[in-house]
């Protein structure tokens, strides 16, 4: 099962408490980490976190630098805690506008936990959809031999055969995808909660998946009892 999260509101439950926005995203962290101790205790295997979009590059210079610096000290803090419990760590996105040490941090982490069977656990780190779409469109033109989700896996830095979504949690209030795995939300659940990220916790989680499992995935089909009752009528 692959469960995708936009995780949203971390400026405004700051701002909420006369705060600055960068106390947000602490606290976002935090969820982070309650949200992928559950996921690993779940039936969930792929467990991807929407944490910087390409768009955020517009935000002020001074918030950027925080998040940077915040996604440092969460990959530097918690690689031991993903490698003792089995979680495979993989940034995707692209890296040509990441400083370097970021760059060698994140090289650092996927490396050592490489090994983790238990969860994979994918970051999204300056991700933009259209451009990773556009990107493999161009290689796979280039270079038609293997699939197009082989070559999208490659130009988002992803591991390869990642399912599709099946679940997207979206926090914060918005109803929209914002540019976040698009392909691979074809037919992906949609479940939006008002609360903010840092409010998110397991119980919030397992409130989704109940959520999940209440929904009839048809793929474009009939519900299986009428695929049954057609199949009598046709006999």
């Amino acid at each position: 099962m692959h469960v995708a999260i936009i995780m949203d509101g971390n400026g405004r439950w700051a701002e909420q408490r006369g705060l600055a926005r960068t106390f947000g995203h602490q606290a976002g962290a935090r969820s982070v980490r309650r949200v992928v101790e559950a996921a690993a205790r779940s039936r969930v295997d792929v467990l991807t976190l929407y944490a910087f979009s390409s768009d955020n590059w517009a935000r002020p210079s001074g918030e950027v630098d925080s998040l940077m610096r915040l996604l440092k000290r969460y990959l530097q803090s918690e690689t031991a805690r993903c490698v003792e419990n089995g979680v495979r760590v993989n940034i995707i996105g692209r890296r040509d506008r990441l400083e370097t040490e970021l760059v060698r941090i994140i090289e650092r982490t996927e490396h050592l936990t490489a090994a983790g069977s238990r969860l994979l656990l994918r970051l999204a780190v300056d991700y933009s959809a259209r451009q990773t779409i556009a990107r493999a469109a161009a290689a796979a033109r280039r270079s038609p031999t293997g699939d197009f989700e082989r070559h999208l896996a490659r130009a988002s830095h992803s591991v390869a055969d990642v399912p599709a979504v099946d679940l997207l949690i979206r926090t914060g209030g918005e109803r929209r995808l914002s540019d976040f795995l698009l392909w691979e939300c074809a037919y992906a659940e949609l479940v939006f909660f008002d609360d903010y990220w840092p409010d998110f916790d397991a119980a919030g989680f397992a409130a989704a998946l109940g959520e999940f499992d209440r929904r009839e995935r048809r793929f474009g089909g009939l519900p299986a009892t009428a695929d049954a009752r057609s199949a009598v009528e046709a006999r």
